[in-house]
Order: C-alpha cells, then sequence, then structure tokens
C-alpha cells in the first residue's frame, strides 16, 4: 500500500446500545477532529458504518470506538483508494443499523453459523446447500458468487417476502447467506432461524472479506462487488473496480453500457431509459447541467 493512500473501513457490530442517542455528538466530534470522513450508523441493536481516512486517522476513531467496552471486540475491513470516497462525515440516529423491517428479529440473540472466507468455498460447492445472495439485485447484477440465487430484491425488506415464497424449512436444510460486509446476512440468518430453518451459514465478513483473502485462481466469485461510495465497485484484492454509477438512476454502469445506444450521459443508460418520460429528461437535463456548473459528486444511496 502507498502510504499516502486513503484507507476505507467498513465496519459493523451487532452489540445492544440502549443509549445509542448519547454516543451520537461525542462521536461525531470525535471524527471531524481527526478528519475523517463517511457515514456511522447508531441504533439500540448496534453500530455499522463506513469511513475513509489516513492510516493515523482511522486508527483513532477505532481506537475511540473499541474504548467502549461494549465494541472492544469491533471488527472491520479495510481497502484503499487514491481518492476521497466521501465528502462528509454524518452519525446518523436509526431504528435499524440494517433495515429489514421486523423489530423481534435480534442478531444479539440468535445468528447462524459463521463461516470463514477460507471455508467458504467447500460450503457453497456443496450441491446440498442452498447459497443466496441477500443484496439488492442492482448489486447482484455486476458480481456474485456461482451457485448463488439472485432473490431479485429492491430494498432489504424485501427479503423475508422472498423467503416465505421461495424456501421451506422442511426441503431445504442446509442454506449459506451472504452480502457485502456481513451484516445484512447476519440479520438474515437470525430471521431465518426463527421462521425454522437449522441450518443457516453466513460469510464472515461478507463479499469484502472474501475478495481480500481468497487468492483469484481459487475463487469463486463471479464479477465486481459494489460498494457504497465513489469507487462503486472492488475487484480481487480489493482493487477498485471498473463501474460508474448512471447519474440518472444511480445503477451501476460498465463500459459495455456506455457504449449503448440507450445510454446519455448525465441522463439515461441501459437500465433507466425505459422509464424516461419528456419530463423526466427535462428534469435531467437540469440536473446534469446543475452538476456539471457545480462539479457536485455523486454517491451511491445505500
Amino acid at each position: 500500500m502507498n502510504p499516502e493512500n486513503i484507507v476505507v473501513a467498513a465496519l459493523y457490530k451487532f452489540v445492544s446500545l440502549t443509549d445509542y442517542q448519547e454516543l451520537q455528538a461525542p462521536l461525531l466530534s470525535f471524527c471531524q477532529q481527526q478528519n475523517i470522513k463517511g457515514t456511522i450508523l447508531l441504533a439500540k441493536e448496534g453500530v455499522n458504518g463506513t469511513i475513509a481516512g489516513s492510516r493515523t486517522e482511522i486508527d483513532a476513531v477505532l481506537g475511540f470506538l473499541r474504548s467502549d467496552a461494549r465494541l472492544a471486540d469491533l471488527e472491520h475491513k479495510e481497502s484503499y483508494t487514491e481518492t476521497p470516497p466521501f465528502e462528509k462525515m454524518k452519525v446518523r440516529l436509526k431504528r435499524e443499523i440494517v433495515t429489514l423491517g421486523i423489530p423481534e428479529v435480534d442478531p444479539n440473540q440468535k445468528v447462524g453459523t459463521y463461516v470463514s472466507a477460507e471455508e467458504w468455498n467447500d460450503l457453497i460447492s456443496d450441491p446440498e446447500v442452498k447459497v443466496i445472495d441477500t443484496r439488492n439485485d442492482y448489486e447482484v447484477s455486476i458480481g456474485t458468487f456461482k451457485r448463488a440465487e439472485n432473490p431479485q430484491t429492491q430494498i432489504f425488506r424485501e427479503f423475508p417476502e422472498y423467503i416465505s415464497k421461495n424456501l421451506d424449512p422442511n426441503k431445504h436444510k442446509k442454506v449459506a447467506l451472504f452480502c457485502t460486509g456481513g451484516i445484512r446476512c447476519e440479520k438474515a440468518s437470525s430471521y431465518m432461524l426463527a421462521q425454522g430453518f437449522e441450518q443457516v451459514y453466513h460469510l464472515k465478513g461478507g463479499i469484502l472479506k472474501y475478495l481480500e483473502a481468497v487468492p483469484q485462481a481459487e475463487s469463486l466469485w463471479e464479477g465486481e462487488c459494489f460498494v457504497f461510495d465513489e469507487r462503486v465497485a472492488v475487484r480481487h484484492g480489493l482493487e477498485e473496480g471498473s463501474y460508474e454509477l448512471c447519474f440518472g438512476c444511480g445503477h451501476p454502469i460498465s463500459e459495455a453500457d456506455k457504449s449503448s445506444p440507450e445510454y446519455e450521459e448525465g441522463i439515461s443508460c441501459p437500465h433507466c431509459i425505459g422509464s424516461l418520460t419528456a419530463e423526466k429528461r427535462a428534469r435531467q437535463q437540469e440536473k446534469w447541467k446543475q452538476y456539471k456548473l457545480n462539479n457536485i459528486s455523486i454517491t451511491p444511496q445505500s
């Protein structure tokens, strides 16, 4: 790593934080003092976030978080970039650090079996294991694991409906879940156990840990992994990927998408051209004009 590169740290932990509202101000203040940028979510069920800064700054914020005994074993994953992936620092209060919409699902009480990146290939190669990508459709579209099923959800709240319609605890005895950093599949595993599924596994550290730890020659990952910052996607070794975002709809787009006659910079891409009315086009042209004038960056919506 070039010592001048920016460190991007993704972190989360399900833990009871009954005083989470009181943690917001001191955490935001400390991050701002360290010149850290990114977003951290606080809720009664835990903490979730992605932040970026120098090596020293990131270490300081992680140390600050871990100084709380409840977060002493907080794990994080790192990648690197040459350009700042965030513009501001935000610490937000939420009902859930990842929104499933079912309050009684509590990963602090019960979760599935963690599987390390090194053991993941063996698990998902087992024909008796149902492999499910818990991410949303636009994320899955640019990369996923071999044999993985795409629930085609638009938001995580739709995952329970997908399970109820497509999986049966009496039929699907072994289920393996994965997501970007581990947080969605951890909560999904808690939900599935509550629905009567017996053997639910999930990838510890998520896709990001897998891409970091498993050599490309041994990998069962195909494509790139969508991330919620201005890098848009990462590859094996957590190197920055090749995708950009459509300014019109926020969908990740490839070079092939940009070569399509349906792609118009700042206006549309093959993923949104079908819903582009004359009125929407006019609004989008004005937004693009303002963007070009003000050089405002585009950040993916989580």
